[in-house]
């Protein structure tokens, strides 16, 4: 990553161990082999069962369950399992087919009697993705099974049932895990700008430690100097475009679901690039200030004399076109001091250093590495001169790995009898800042390393508690998860056909894009509001009748679309020459009612930043309940032209059922018809045939319910004039209280939030989304302890978060010495 990397140990960059259960290696016979899972791992997930029971083999797996339906005479869909031979990369396709299939209990079909255990299709799984490993090494890899998305393919029971006796204890593989684009991006923010503090007076506020919030058209960006602008020459746009800065630089999966684990990033060629030159101008700044002539710095922007060669040339949107207060607004920190006089001193380089080395890597440097950066420094100065030289120099800090990457190496201490090492001192430290934080830990968390108190458990419980327990300590990771577990961040992102939205709206409002990113900023804000409540954080979530609103600005989403109208302008009473647009009572909308005055976050750029000041209202009763009810989810889960009820539905089968569906084969065209004056449901009637359906029966039945509501997400009671249908059913869930059918999205939304195994997925996903992982079945006893943590303080997201960062899964971390 640097040059101070060749001064360290070797030390793997994107190494990852196994995440799944050991095994025994497999043998790699030409013809089908018998392929026995080990007797103790047989035992390990088989509840109930002898210490040493006989091993299950393939053969008569595939004999048991499959051959009815897939041998060489039978054939069905055109598969045959029988003589099909060991896994390689000539059959990788079909051999992950049918793993998918058999760890989600999709086949044999659920209406065989004969169906194997869970602990059967574990083994059988976890064998075929083993497999998958050995044979696709040289091509590519597989790792498909250890992405997020496919973490419900273990079975609810295994990790919620009884636990196994002698079940080894839980870890996390040593890894590296590269730092979120946010929080790379908060850390370079922080180096630059000034930011306010946390006001408890208006906890909703943009406060230092925030996420770079979007502004109005969607844009996260970096600014220098906006606090020291005082005039500029031109109207907003040229204002925007004459401030420089840069947007994020680490990339990420605009995906669906979690994002932030640690195998799915790295950082490549073209994003180092870009950091490296990202890194000379913060370091300018950071020394010399905005660039700008002399007499672009005044405390009196109004009397500014610009010299001739501006004089009668259109300098808008140029960086000349601006004026700043002479007295500067950025930290001034050792980098700013090293610039001032004629020499680079030896403490003075040291302390820029040592200063930027942490404000990147968030622990102080070792004197090795302070030493290896001066040198560098000190060797550009000889070849560039001071200011180019130390520019450069400093710059190769945030190349340093540790500026990209938190390494979870765990390289001291002693593996104990199942190869597992506590994090300790800054690797522990740093694990539980990032669990919140995106700032270097606060003094208290830096002074416990220092002074040795982070070595255990209870140093975990300690400083977890105390981070908790102050509000001042901005932890935008939590409002991170629910963003990435709701999806509701989207919103902005889905453009709209520009006929669909003025079908669904009655004339196609002029602002849908801000208005859809300011709503995701009123999402954010009540999902903060709920968990400062702090009570039944799940169960409010999804059955609050509250909202965050702008009232004149929201009022056309939250409205009936049969209500909707598009009255004439009437000549203004004050002034007969102008015509006065309607209003919106005028037009039909659903005005929500006057509420508390709250304030949400918006970025420091003055027009495109959007208005902070909000209400906290109440939603129309009968019509709407819940973050899925939020216009900012409903159009999260459409797309340019209607509602996508697949989508919905699959949202709900996998975070709320803890359910998951194969992959639709390539060969699939997953096309429903265009139909134009044919409703959704009736368009859907291709995913009922015999292929399709064996999916679709688990997500349909949940996604229609919400045709109760337009792709805009107003809501509605016909469509194309006829009575809108919003029936559905929950299926197949292993919860008979659970199963059966529904009248609309409210009924379902209701049933499920007060389901427990609802509660028990939830907590399977704060469990990916912090210990950044799959589950294991050596997880059961985290994930069961962390449930009842949830359970008994009343649905305190707190405790949840307590029980999980004091856990092996998190402690521990699995290395081969």
């Amino acid at each position: 990553m640097s040059a101070g990397d060749s001064e360290r140990p070797a030390r793997p960059l994107g190494w990852r161990g196994g995440e799944g259960v050991a095994r025994t290696p497999p043998s790699r016979a030409a013809r089908l082999p018998i392929v026995s899972v080990a007797a103790a791992l047989a035992g390990l997930l088989s509840p109930g069962a002898a210490a040493a029971p006989p091993a299950v083999e393939l053969e008569p797996f595939l004999a048991n369950y499959c051959y009815d339906c897939h041998d060489s005479d039978v054939q069905k869909g055109g598969v045959s399992l029988e003589g099909l031979g060991g896994v390689g990369a000539e059959n990788a396709e079909l051999w992950t087919r049918v793993w998918e299939q058999v760890a989600l209990a999709a086949m044999p079909p659920r209406d065989k009697k004969n169906q194997p255990s869970a602990g059967e299709r574990l083994r059988i799984s976890t064998w075929i993705t083993g497999e998958l490993e050995t044979a696709l090494a040289d091509a590519g890899g597989f790792s498909t099974h250890r992405h997020p998305s496919k973490a419900n393919h273990l079975p609810h029971e295994l990790l919620f049932g009884a636990i196994p006796e002698g079940l080894a204890p839980t870890s996390t593989p040593a890894r590296l895990w590269r730092v979120d684009p946010q929080e790379h991006l908060v850390r370079l923010n922080a180096l630059i700008n000034e930011e306010p503090e946390y006001n408890p007076n208006h906890p909703g506020l943009r406060a230092r430690g925030d996420q770079i919030p979007w502004n109005t058209l969607g844009e996260v960006k970096v600014y220098y100097g906006l606090d020291r602008i005082n005039s500029w020459v031109g109207g907003s746009a040229a204002y925007v475009a004459a401030i420089t800065g840069f947007p994020p630089v680490l990339s990420t999966a605009a995906d669906h679901g979690l994002r932030s684990y640690p195998s799915l990033s790295s950082v490549n060629g073209a994003e180092a690039t870009q950091i490296a030159q990202t890194a000379e101008d913060i370091v300018r700044y950071m020394a010399l200030g905005p660039p700008g002539e002399s007499w672009q710095f005044t405390d009196e922007p109004k009397k500014v004399q610009r010299p001739a060669k501006y004089q009668g040339v259109d300098i808008r949107g140029t960086i000349q076109s601006l004026t700043y207060q002479t007295e500067p607004t950025r930290p001034l920190t050792p980098v700013a001091e090293l610039m001032e006089g004629e020499g680079v001193g030896g403490a003075e380089l040291r302390a820029a250093v040592d200063f930027l080395f942490e404000a990147l890597t968030f622990r102080p440097p070792t004197a090795e590495e302070s030493a290896t950066y001066c040198r560098i420094a000190e060797g550009a100065v000889a070849e560039l001169g001071k200011e180019e030289g130390v520019i450069l120099g400093l710059s190769s800090i945030f190349l340093d790995r540790e500026a990209l990457f938190r390494a979870e190496l765990a390289e001291r201490g002693s593996p104990d009898e199942h190869g597992r090492v506590m994090l300790q001192d800054w690797e522990l430290a740093l694990a539980v800042n990032a669990a919140f934080s995106y700032l270097p830990p606060n003094p208290d968390l830096r002074g416990a390393v220092l002074d040795g108190r982070m070595k255990d458990r209870d140093d975990v419980a300690r400083e977890v508690a105390r981070i908790l327990g102050d509000p001042s300590i901005r932890k935008p990771r939590v409002l991170q998860f629910f963003r990435e577990y709701f999806d509701y961040d989207r919103a902005g992102r889905i453009c709209k056909d520009d006929a669909a939205l003025s079908e669904a709206t009655g004339g196609a409002p002029r602002d849908y894009v801000s208005d859809m990113f300011a709503m995701v900023q009123s999402t954010d804000r009540l999902v903060e509001r709920i968990l400062e409540e702090d009570r039944d954080v799940l169960r409010e979530l999804l059955t609050t009748d509250r909202a965050v609103y702008r009232p004149r600005s929201d009022s056309l989403y939250y409205s009936t679309r049969e209500n909707l109208r598009n009255p004439k302008p009437k000549p203004d009473p004050n002034n007969p020459k102008k015509k006065r647009q309607p209003t919106p009572e005028e037009r039909g909308h659903t005005m929500l009612p006057k509420g508390e005055a709250i304030k949400v976050r918006v970025p420091g750029l003055r027009y495109y930043g959007g208005d902070a000041d909000r209400t906290l209202t109440t939603l129309p009763e009968g019509q709407r309940m819940g973050i899925l009810t939020h216009p900012s989810w409903l159009v999260s889960h459409s797309d340019a032209m209607d509602n996508h009820a697949i989508h919905r539905g699959k949202w709900i089968l996998e975070r709320l059922l803890g359910g998951a569906v194969p992959d639709v084969p390539i060969t699939v065209d997953a096309q429903l018809p265009d139909e134009p004056q044919s409703t959704l449901r009736h368009r859907m009637r291709v995913t009922r045939e015999a292929e399709c359906w064996r999916c679709h029966q688990q997500m349909d039945p949940l996604g229609l319910p919400f045709e109760m509501y337009n792709h805009i997400g107003l809501y509605r009671v016909t469509e194309h004039g006829e009575p809108v249908d919003t029936g559905g059913g929950i299926l197949h869930t292993g919860d008979p209280e659970l199963d059966g059918p529904v009248t609309d999205a409210l009924d379902m939304i209701a049933r499920l939030a007060a389901s427990e195994r609802v509660e028990q997925v939830f907590v399977r996903h704060v469990f990916r989304f912090w210990i950044g992982r799959n589950e294991t079945p050596e997880d059961a006893p985290v994930l069961q302890a962390a449930w009842r943590a949830y359970r008994e303080s009343g649905g305190s997201m707190d405790a949840l978060l307590t029980s999980l960062l004091t856990s092996d899964a998190f402690l521990y971390r699995r290395v081969e010495r």
